[in-house]
């Protein structure tokens, strides 16, 4: 079901925009604001979980399991971070089926070596390129066996790896579409010029990391995008960020000023199209439960206890 919407949505003449998120607690706050699909951040997974960086440290059951419970919290269809696919093309082959029944609508899988990094640090390196194009065949193999609306997006990072060139990540990413890709990705054009010639040269939809001062590809506006040839473009931390620069605001405050800036927060927190934290949490979805499946004596105890009414 969500392959095949967010196939529908790279198939429209129009540039999909997908916030980064890294949890569902972030990802349902982008389904209230309304994107058309959301984008699992790797990075911002493996600092939720584990509080370390994006080096490889994370499994492919820790990045499933969010993924899994991502898209349950989400309308949209949800694109996931697969890393390297956690191994070689046999390992590939159980990493896409996994991502495939945890019913996320997509993923993107990178030719880096094991363990992966950032792909806007520098020290990456890629694997032969006929080994990639073998992992690639094998994601492809699984998702016409298991999923054929399950997206498969081919990203190279060879355009800032060790001894990489733009030249090299051009035709890494055809050789990769050629071996059943449907959206190719190529990690870390410097400059406009370079994101123009991947969308001459790259024969295939296309994605556009954003990550402006945080790695080496510039902030380019969507209309600029959309007319260069690119069909996604992500924006692969912004929930971390947000959430870091919140959390630090809000706590900073709170530290200085007592209980008098955790009152604003809750204020700000109202304020916001969100509204309730409890009924926007779901509360009132297990209660409709509770209704529908409990016995009707479940229901007294929301009127014999204090609290917020979450009916």
């Amino acid at each position: 079901m969500y392959g095949e919407r967010l196939r529908e949505l790279i198939d429209r003449n129009e540039l999909l925009q997908c916030p980064g998120v890294h949890d569902p607690l972030t990802a349902a706050v982008a389904d209230a604001v309304g994107f058309d699909a959301i984008y699992l951040t790797g990075y911002g997974t493996s600092l939720s979980k584990t509080g370390y960086p994006d080096a490889g440290l994370l499994t492919m059951p820790e990045m499933v399991e969010n993924a899994k419970n991502v898209q349950e919290r989400s309308s949209v269809p949800v694109i996931a971070d697969a890393d390297n696919g956690y191994g070689n093309a046999t390992n590939v082959v159980r990493t896409v089926r996994e991502y495939v029944r945890a019913d996320v609508a997509g993923i993107h899988i990178e030719d880096q070596t094991f363990p992966k990094r950032c792909g806007h640090t520098k020290g990456r390196r890629v694997i032969p390129k006929a080994e990639a194009v073998g992992k690639i065949r094998a994601a492809a193999d699984v998702r016409d066996e298991r999923d054929e609306s399950f997206v498969l997006v081919a990203r190279t990072d060879a355009r800032g790896a060790v001894g990489g060139d733009l030249n090299d990540a051009i035709d890494r990413a055809n050789a990769y579409v050629d071996a059943g890709a449907d959206m190719a990705f190529v990690e870390g054009p410097v400059d406009e010029g370079e994101i123009a010639r991947v969308g001459r040269e790259v024969d295939a939809p296309l994605v556009y990391n954003c990550v402006g001062e945080l790695g080496t590809s510039p902030y380019v506006e969507p209309n600029d995008l959309e007319r260069m040839g690119y069909d996604l473009v992500l924006y692969p931390v912004a929930s971390t960020l947000a959430t870091v620069a919140a959390v630090h605001e809000r706590l900073s405050g709170l530290k200085s000023e007592g209980i008098g800036a955790l009152a604003d927060l809750d204020r700000a927190f109202a304020e916001t199209p969100v509204g309730d934290l409890h009924r926007f949490s779901g509360f009132p979805e297990v209660v409709e439960w509770e209704r529908r499946y409990m016995p009707k004596e479940e229901q007294e105890k929301y009127r014999d206890s204090l609290g917020d009414d979450v009916e």
